[in-house]
């Protein structure tokens, strides 16, 4: 299971974008946000603003997923981690994490939130088409 997760990080630290899918009564929501990942704690750290529907959904209902692909034509190239998790209220690691990714960041303000994945799924077809590398919190959060 840790090379899957060595695998799933080196992706993660490729990228910056992720989709994040929200949910409360029912309702769906997803919308993508700039991410700085924390290799020693295996978290997503990412900014929301009070006034969003995806942060109204998260305090509602914190379970979340979220996902991270590479934009390619190329089948042999294809890419993209699935994830599951929980979202708690960050703390100075995780803004530290941030800021040392997106610096500009740190003038707005901006108020930030943690993923915490239980469970992340990276596909790599660079491995062989649908090559599928899987990991799970030794503790899924339920």
């Amino acid at each position: 299971m840790r090379a899957a997760l060595d695998a799933i990080a080196a992706f993660v630290r490729e990228h910056h974008v992720l989709t994040l899918a929200t949910s409360r009564d029912g309702s769906p929501y997803a919308t993508p946000l700039f991410y700085a990942y924390d290799d020693v704690r295996n978290c997503f750290v990412f900014a929301s603003a009070e006034d969003t529907e995806h942060t109204a959904q998260m305090k509602a209902n914190p379970f979340v997923a979220a996902g991270i692909a590479l934009e390619t034509d190329t089948v042999g190239k294809i890419q993209g981690l699935q994830c599951r998790g929980r979202i708690v209220v960050s703390d100075a690691a995780d803004a530290r994490c941030y800021y040392a990714r997106f610096p500009y960041a740190r003038a707005m303000l901006p108020t930030l939130w943690r993923l915490e994945p239980s469970w992340m799924k990276l596909t790599d077809n660079r491995f062989g088409f649908g090559k599928k590398l899987l990991w799970e919190a030794a503790a899924p959060v339920k």
